[in-house]
């Protein structure tokens, strides 16, 4: 049976995206049928990491909203456009689809100016589930609460909630939580990215499950490497034995089982 995975953060900031890509792409290399939705529309670019060029793009989540054609013509399939290690075509085992929103400023502005009907989004998933035979649906997000966000919560079977160490990502994550216990999201995890080397991991660990009565399904450390690829790939493939790349793997099985 599929799911949607709502991925989340209250602020900007927090690697969002970038653990989306990894843990989309670790579910798919377990032989399942993944598709990204970047519903960042006021901040897109999670096809940056795939190696999508916007100029080829025929159509984007924004052509959708507009009217302008089916939210499945917006999805591509990227699973040939990841690179290993050795800058060859990675194996996957399933299927990355992604959904990407425009990074164009006319299209942002219009967004800005007009907004959208958020209905759409809903008939819009449900579309991509059965088109494409989905396993997992992600939707990457805007950070904040606003009203498709909202949307994508209710919907969802699970949400990913990402929070740095830091006081204000702390008080934006009490919300969020709160928000979505009333909406009823049956399975809420917490992932801490950004993570200090100098931290303690199961103290940070039992800290933020004792305060927001949720699991801590990962924890990521601060590391030079995801420093260095600033976006130009996937870290999971590129980096397999990386400690960074395990917490992945661990997040994706849980979210599998």
């Amino acid at each position: 049976m599929s799911q949607i995975i709502s991925i989340h953060s209250f602020r900007g900031g927090t690697g969002k995206s970038n653990l989306t890509a990894n843990i989309a792409t670790a579910v798919a290399s377990q032989g399942k049928r993944v598709c990204i939705v970047d519903t960042d529309i006021q901040s897109p670019g999670i096809h940056v990491i795939f190696g999508l060029d916007e100029e080829k793009m025929t159509y984007s989540l924004n052509d959708y909203l507009w009217g302008n054609c089916t939210l499945e013509q917006t999805a591509y399939d990227v699973t040939n456009h990841l690179k290993d290690a050795n800058g060859e075509s990675a194996t996957i085992a399933g299927k990355i689809f992604l959904v990407p929103s425009s990074l164009k400023a006319g299209e942002i502005a219009k967004v800005l100016r007009e907004g959208f009907d958020v209905g759409l989004l809903n008939d819009g998933f449900q579309e991509l589930l059965d088109r494409l035979n989905l396993d997992f649906l992600f939707i990457d997000t805007h950070p904040g609460l606003n009203e498709e966000t909202l949307l994508s919560i209710a919907i969802s079977d699970a949400m990913i909630v990402i929070l740095r160490p830091d006081r204000q990502d702390y008080l934006g994550t009490a919300v969020t939580l709160e928000v979505a216990r009333k909406l009823d999201v049956p399975n809420l995890m917490l992932l801490v990215n950004k993570m200090p080397k100098a931290f303690d991991r199961e103290t940070i660990r039992q800290q933020v499950e004792a305060n927001y009565e949720a699991m801590v399904a990962g924890l990521f450390q601060e590391n030079e490497e995801i420093l260095q690829l600033a976006s130009s790939g996937v870290f999971c493939l590129q980096y397999p034995n990386h400690p960074f790349t395990q917490e992945v793997y661990a997040v994706a099985e849980k979210l599998m089982f």
